[in-house]
C-alpha cells in the first residue's frame, strides 16, 4: 500500500515505522515546517519518539496535499479536538481530486462541544468516508521500537477491517478485525478518564487496592455507558476496552496516568498538563463524557468526581472521600 500519515507526533511515527517496514510506501507529515525539516535532517523525532532512528524509506512529505494525494489509505494521527479540521483540509484536496481512499483513524477521544465521535464527525465532513479506527493497548513507545503489540481495527464494514487487518499485520503488530466500531471508539476514549483516576490515586499515594477498584469500577462505567450509546458489551472487555484500560492505567509511558499523578500530589490541573507536554486526552473526554452522560442519564460516578477535580470544584482528597463514602451496591 502507499500510505499517508496525517501527524507525526510519537504514534504517528510509530506507525510509520511499523508500517514502512513491511513493505508499505509510507509518506509522513508534520504540521509545522520546523519540525519537518528536523526530520528530514535528523532522522529522528527528538521531541515525540527520541531514540528511534526513521526507517530510511520512509518520505518526509513538504505539504498536506502530497501526503493524502494518490495514496491508498491515509492514516489520521492528530488530537481528537483538532481532528474535524484538519480532515476537512484532508476532504477538501481529496474532493477537488476525485479520491477517496481509506481514512484509518488513531485518535482516541470525543469532540468536546459536539460529544460526538470520530466516526461521526467524519461522516459529518464527507458522508462517504470509508473509515476504520486502529485502538487498543499500544504505547508508541514500544509499537516505534518493534515491541509486540496487539490491537483491533474496526469498521462498520467488516470486510474493511478484514482487508487493513491483512495489509498492516506485521509479526509483531497483530491485528484483530473487529465491526463493532462504536464500541471500540469508546474504550480508546473511555479508558483515559479512568487512568487520570489511577493516576490521581497514585500520586496521593495510594497503593495497587486503590488503582485496581478504580479500574474494576471503571470498566463498569465505560461499558454501562457504551452499552446506552449501541456498542456491544463484549467489546469492553476485549483489547479496546479491558486491555487499554490495563496498559493505560499502569503503564509508565501513560501521559493520561502521569498527568493524573501530578494532580494527586497537588499539582493544578493546567500546570500537569504543561508539564506533560503533550496532549492528555483525558481532560477533554472526561468534561465531554460527563456531559453526554446527564444527557443520556448514565450513572458514572468516578467519571463525575474526576470531572469535578478538573474543574477545581473539589480536590484529589475529597474525591477519595466521595467515592468512598457512597452508599452501598450489589455487584
Amino acid at each position: 500500500m502507499v500510505i499517508g500519515i496525517v501527524g507525526a507526533g510519537s504514534w504517528g511515527t510509530a506507525l510509520a515505522q511499523t508500517f514502512a517496514c513491511n513493505g508499505h510506501k509510507v509518506y509522513l507529515y508534520a504540521r509545522r515546517s520546523e519540525h519537518r525539516e528536523e526530520l528530514e535532517i535528523t532522522r529522528e523525532n527528538k521531541k515525540y519518539l527520541p531514540g528511534v532512528n526513521l526507517v530510511e524509506t520512509i518520505i518526509i512529505s513538504k505539504s498536506l496535499a502530497e501526503t493524502v494525494l494518490d495514496r491508498d489509505m491515509i492514516l489520521m494521527a492528530v488530537p481528537t479536538q483538532t481532528f474535524r479540521s484538519v480532515y476537512e483540509e484532508v476532504s477538501n484536496i481529496l474532493i477537488k481530486y476525485n479520491e477517496n481512499p481509506v481514512i484509518l483513524n488513531v485518535a482516541k477521544g470525543i469532540e468536546k462541544k459536539s460529544h460526538l465521535l470520530l466516526s461521526e464527525v467524519a461522516k459529518q465532513v464527507r458522508s462517504d468516508s470509508r473509515y476504520a479506527v486502529l485502538s487498543g493497548p499500544s504505547h508508541a513507545e514500544e509499537v516505534g521500537r518493534f515491541k509486540p503489540t496487539t490491537v483491533a481495527i474496526a469498521s462498520s464494514d467488516i470486510n474493511l477491517s478484514k482487508e487493513l487487518q491483512r495489509e498492516l499485520m506485521t509479526s509483531r503488530f497483530r491485528i484483530y478485525a473487529n465491526d463493532d466500531l462504536k464500541g471500540v471508539e469508546l474504550g480508546g476514549a473511555l479508558k483515559n478518564i479512568i487512568a487520570l483516576g489511577a493516576g490521581i490515586s497514585d500520586g496521593i499515594g495510594f497503593g495497587d487496592n486503590a488503582r485496581a477498584a478504580l479500574m474494576t469500577r471503571g470498566l463498569v462505567e465505560m461499558t454501562r455507558i457504551g452499552t446506552a450509546m449501541g456498542a456491544k458489551r463484549e467489546t469492553f472487555s476485549g483489547l479496546t476496552g479491558l486491555g487499554d484500560l490495563i496498559v493505560t492505567c499502569d503503564s509508565k509511558h501513560s501521559r493520561n496516568r502521569r498527568c493524573g499523578i501530578l494532580i494527586g500530589e497537588g499539582m493544578k490541573v493546567s500546570d500537569a498538563i504543561k508539564e506533560v507536554g503533550m496532549v492528555v486526552e483525558g481532560i477533554t473526554t472526561t468534561e465531554a463524557t460527563y456531559e453526554l452522560a446527564g444527557k443520556l442519564n448514565v450513572d458514572m460516578p468516578i467519571t463525575e468526581t474526576i470531572y469535578k477535580v478538573i474543574e477545581g470544584k473539589i480536590n484529589a482528597l475529597e474525591a477519595v472521600d466521595i467515592l468512598m463514602g457512597r452508599d452501598g451496591k450489589v455487584e
